[in-house]
């Protein structure tokens, strides 16, 4: 007890603050709500003198000496008892032993007394316990700052009162990183408001004309049609934390067109995988994909790319896989008068069997265009247009199409969308047609 004794004025003072419950001379009562307060703050740093002048305490008048003593007693019974340990027990075991007999009605008093406080630790211990296996089982393959959170809402929603380091330890994590995450919330709030808004933006990027993309797609249209300059890595950061999955590739689950016969005619790969020779009309690609659609519904689809441009210059849609698409599809590229082509233009495909077949290279002959094709077995050597099929198929909702002519329509629909508004992280985030231009000024 401290030499310090109040006058009747401080006695006064102290008396009218709520965190006292009684005073006297020489001593001070404090409420069990105080002392709680005082520990959770002074484990998460703060110096005693400061929380007792934050909460109303002049320390001149009861003295520093006082404070760190509460300090020390309060901080060893609750070491040692818990959150029992700071209950206030003077009330019911102070005071010398009483030399009479207590009569019954105090005997019994006294025992309900004793039974309401088993009654409370056990209940506590139960609660205690089911939350610990609900904790250690959340916590399962959490990063610290998740775990942190799960203890937060823990101790709130259960008012787990000094409960913290025991939580942190149960679950292997650092109570000083406790309670910096606490004191970061302000930040963290806005940081995440910061992310909704963004969300928000990359989300109108992400479903703009009606097909989903990724990263990169997305970076380019908001650059070019939003005006907005995102990184790359943050883009990808916040699809990731909202779950925005664009969608990927799939390797094709089909067979290949049957083997060439002996009639058929392989020619030379003279691309050798120089896609990006920097010519328009050059270089062009071809290859027929399969279009499965209204459940047991097939069709095919024969395109004519650009590799220097990525610009899909001709394209046939059919329900047969004859050799009529593909022939149909070099009649459709001759008769665009849109497109230019060099003199020294070939075309590049497969050794399949439409591409092998005299009928077609005759055609070809007749328009004065070249013919490559890839090594067998070498999907590589025609990459870019695989690449393209790849994405049509991730991004075209075409199996829900009932019929042929409602197929050709999303085809059409995102023809167009590809070659005007579809832009490329290789062709300096331009689209294909803008390319096209780029080059030709060039």
């Amino acid at each position: 007890m401290s030499k310090i004794t109040f006058s009747t004025r401080e006695i006064k003072i102290l008396q009218r603050n709520p965190n006292v419950q009684r005073v006297s001379e020489r001593a001070i009562t404090y409420t069990d709500a105080f002392k709680n307060k005082f520990l959770d703050e002074y484990l998460t740093g703060k110096m005693p003198r400061q929380i007792f002048m934050e909460n109303g305490f002049d320390v001149d008048v009861i003295g520093l000496k006082r404070i760190e003593q509460s300090a020390y007693r309060w901080k060893k019974a609750y070491e040692k008892n818990g959150l029992i340990g700071l209950t206030d027990s003077r009330k019911t075991g102070s005071g010398s032993p009483l030399k009479r007999e207590l009569s019954p009605s105090e005997v019994i008093e006294r025992q309900e007394a004793r039974i309401k406080l088993l009654e409370g630790q056990v209940e506590l211990l139960k609660k205690l316990e089911v939350t610990e296996r609900r904790l250690l089982n959340a916590s399962a393959n959490l990063n610290p700052s998740s775990v942190y959170q799960l203890i937060h809402e823990t101790i709130k929603q259960n008012k787990f009162k000094r409960m913290t380091k025991y939580f942190c330890d149960l679950l292997d994590v650092s109570r000083s990183g406790y309670y910096s995450y606490l004191k970061a919330s302000a930040s963290r709030e806005s940081r995440e408001k910061l992310d909704i808004e963004v969300k928000e933006i990359i989300l109108k990027a992400f479903n703009r004309r009606g097909y989903k993309k990724g990263s990169r797609s997305i970076k380019m249209i908001l650059e070019n049609e939003y005006n907005l300059i995102f990184s790359r890595k943050k883009i990808q950061r916040i699809m990731k934390k909202y779950g925005i999955v664009c969608p990927h590739r799939r390797s094709n689950p089909y067979k290949k067109i049957a083997k060439a016969t002996k009639e058929h005619q392989v020619v030379p790969n003279k691309l050798n995988r120089e896609f990006k020779q920097g010519v328009p009309g050059k270089v062009l690609l071809t290859d027929i994909t399969y279009l499965p659609y209204n459940g047991n519904s097939m069709a095919y689809l024969s395109t004519i790319k650009d590799s220097s441009t990525n610009q899909i210059l001709a394209y046939h849609v059919s329900d047969r896989i004859t050799l009529d698409i593909a022939t149909k599809t070099i009649h459709k590229l001759i008769n665009n008068k849109k497109v230019s082509l060099h003199k020294d233009a070939f075309i590049h495909s497969d050794q399949g069997s439409h591409y092998t077949s005299p009928r077609y290279q005759k055609l070809l002959k007749k328009y004065g265009l070249g013919q490559s094709m890839s090594r067998r077995g070498n999907c590589w050597d025609n990459a870019p247009q695989e690449s393209f099929f790849g994405h049509l198929k991730d991004e075209v909702d075409y199996k829900s199409a009932r019929t042929l002519k409602e197929l050709k329509s999303k085809i059409n629909h995102y023809m167009v969308y590809y070659n005007n508004y579809r832009y490329q992280w290789n062709l300096k985030k331009m689209t294909p047609i803008q390319y096209r231009n780029h080059l030709q000024v060039a």
